[in-house]
C-alpha cells in the first residue's frame, strides 16, 4: 500500500482545486484534525522567530480565503460552520449537505440577530457600521453583537460580500446572493 502523497498548494489555482476536492474545508490549522485545511496543504514556511508581520505562509492563507470565493463565485462558498469557524466550501457541498442541516430561519435567531438582519436587509453593511448602530460603545451590547453576528452566519441568514473590490467585511443576505439555494426567487 502506497503512502498517501502530501498535497502541497503553492496558487490560488492549487487552492482552488484543493477545495473542490474536499467539498468543504478549514481555513487555518485545526488541532483535531477533524477537517482538512488549507493552512495544512499551504507548503510555505511559517513565520520564523524575530520576522516581522505574519509571515508568507499566514498571508498566502488569508488571501486565498477571500479571493477563492472572489475569483469563483459560481464554485466556492467562505462562511462559517455549525461551531462558528471559517471554512470554504464547494457550492455543490453547501447546497446538498451543508444549508439543509444547518439553515435556520431568522426569526428563531437572537433578537439581537434579528436587528442586525432587519438592517441588512435594506442594504449591505459593513461591521464596523452595524456596530456602531446596534452597539455603539455599550460592552455588553457589544457583546452580544458579536455573538448575533456568528450566529447569523453559522444559521446562513448573512454572509460575507464577495465582491473583490470590497476590502472591508460587508454583509448582505445569504438569499440574497444565493437564492437558488436559500429556496428564495424574491422577498
Amino acid at each position: 500500500m502506497k503512502p498517501r502523497r502530501k498535497i502541497s498548494v503553492k496558487t490560488l489555482t492549487q487552492a482552488h482545486a484543493f477545495v473542490c476536492s474536499v467539498g468543504r474545508c478549514g481555513i487555518f490549522a485545526d488541532p483535531r484534525k477533524m477537517t482538512p485545511t488549507l493552512w495544512d496543504v499551504a507548503d510555505f514556511p511559517d513565520r520564523r522567530p524575530g520576522e516581522g508581520g505574519w509571515g508568507r505562509k499566514v498571508g498566502a492563507v488569508w488571501r486565498w480565503k477571500n479571493e477563492l470565493p472572489a475569483t469563483f463565485p459560481d464554485e466556492i462558498f467562505y462562511g462559517k460552520d455549525e461551531k462558528g469557524r471559517a471554512v470554504l466550501m464547494t457550492l455543490e457541498h453547501l447546497a446538498k449537505e451543508h444549508y439543509p442541516q444547518f439553515h435556520r430561519p431568522v426569526e428563531t435567531c437572537t433578537p439581537m440577530a434579528r436587528k442586525i438582519h432587519a438592517l441588512v436587509k435594506i442594504e449591505p453593511m459593513t461591521t464596523g457600521a452595524l456596530r456602531d448602530q446596534l452597539a455603539g460603545s455599550d460592552k455588553t451590547l457589544r457583546t452580544h453583537f458579536s455573538k448575533a453576528m456568528i450566529e447569523l452566519q453559522t444559521t446562513l441568514n448573512i454572509v460575507r460580500s464577495n465582491a473583490p473590490e470590497i476590502e472591508t467585511d460587508t454583509w448582505l443576505r445569504f438569499a440574497e446572493l444565493y437564492p437558488s439555494i436559500a429556496g428564495l426567487r424574491s422577498e
